[in-house]
């Protein structure tokens, strides 16, 4: 553990370091901080942070930098608590009242505003429709051949697909096949709807057999559909005004990660608990982001995880900023979704 003089200094470094990306001095930190010690200790003190590891000194510089363990920390050890500003507040709730008229804009228009508020880049994962609860199946009628089918979960998820009927089924036909297959999946989790169940309901409704299959197939195809999840990206073009990343040939691998949603998917640790979970340099598992550190949260709906949102940026991120950015997103988050159920 750090004594209370080397934890001011180095909070007094990481600050400084966070705000203007240049390595500093202990004449720097004597003159800015007034932390009522001269230069001398100070330096001595520096020598002995960078000694356990908590500092490093850049070739090209009299000055220290933060290590990835002196982020660690300061995260865990020396960050109070933030808040957001009124003024973030309020342009993260304009901003959806304006920009959100569906559910599946939430997730899109999460990650810009993420990325706005933050100035870094964000990830948000979006719900799978097998992760969800079965909640009604309808028949619209489209013309005299064909009906939409209408799919939707508890999460306000919706897949629609349209389908040829034959022509001896008439539209109370289709409202009673809907009935029972509501009645029996309705509450039911995407994932514990199986073959045996199907069958059974296939077996009620024989007689209309040819559409039933058709409904069952747009079940299948939902399923199959949201496999895998579907992940949004904001402020990719941030990472070039940070000065971490003028290499150009870095950028480059960073974008190329970034555009493989796969890897996003996997990217993001999923966790069961409900806290901020943040990873410094190392501490992520892929080695294209270990100049990196990353913000993220899980989300919820009636108590189940469904989705992540995250920021991704330089080690020298605004880790308070970003972390109150990521506890209040994450709450207005689920609301949102709650309130754009269908």
């Amino acid at each position: 553990m750090l004594d209370e003089r080397k934890r001011k200094i180095l909070q007094a470094i990481i600050d400084d370091y966070i705000s203007t990306a240049e390595p500093i001095g202990s004449r720097t930190i004597a003159r800015k901080y007034n932390l009522g010690i001269s230069p001398a200790t100070i330096r001595n003190e520096m020598s002995d942070l960078e000694m356990l590891g908590y500092l490093e000194q850049p070739h090209t510089s009299a000055g220290r930098i933060p290590s990835a363990r002196g982020y660690r920390f300061y995260v865990d050890c020396l960050l109070s608590p933030a808040k957001l500003s009124e003024n973030d507040i309020a342009l993260i709730e304009s901003w959806y009242k304006t920009k959100v008229r569906r559910i599946d804009e939430v997730f899109q228009e999460t990650a810009k505003i993420l990325s706005r508020v933050t100035r870094n880049v964000s990830i948000v994962s979006a719900p799978q429709m097998r992760q969800c609860t079965f909640r009604y199946i309808q028949f619209l009628p489209l013309d005299e051949e064909r009906v939409i089918v209408v799919l939707v979960s508890d999460t306000g998820l919706i897949e629609n697909k349209v389908i040829k009927i034959p022509q001896e089924i008439s539209l109370e036909d289709l409202q009673k096949i809907a009935h029972r297959i509501n009645l029996r999946l309705t509450g039911m989790s995407f994932d514990s709807i199986k073959s045996s169940l199907l069958h059974e309901i296939k077996r009620e409704i024989l007689q209309q057999e040819n559409l039933f299959e058709a409904a069952m197939e747009l079940l299948r195809e939902a399923l199959a559909i949201n496999s895998t999840e579907k992940v949004y990206l904001g402020g990719t073009t941030q990472l070039l005004e940070q000065p971490e990343f003028r290499d150009v040939d870095k950028v480059k691998s960073l974008l190329g990660v970034l555009e493989e949603e796969r890897v996003l998917c996997d990217i993001l640790q999923r966790q069961n608990n409900q806290g901020v979970l943040v990873t410094i340099g190392q501490e992520n598992k892929f080695s294209v982001i270990k100049d990196c550190s990353m913000v993220q949260a899980t989300y919820h709906i009636d108590g189940q995880i469904v989705g992540t949102i995250a920021v991704l940026g330089p080690t020298r991120m605004e880790y308070g900023k970003v972390m109150a950015v990521i506890e209040f997103m994450n709450q207005h988050l689920s609301q949102l979704l709650n309130k754009y159920k269908v």
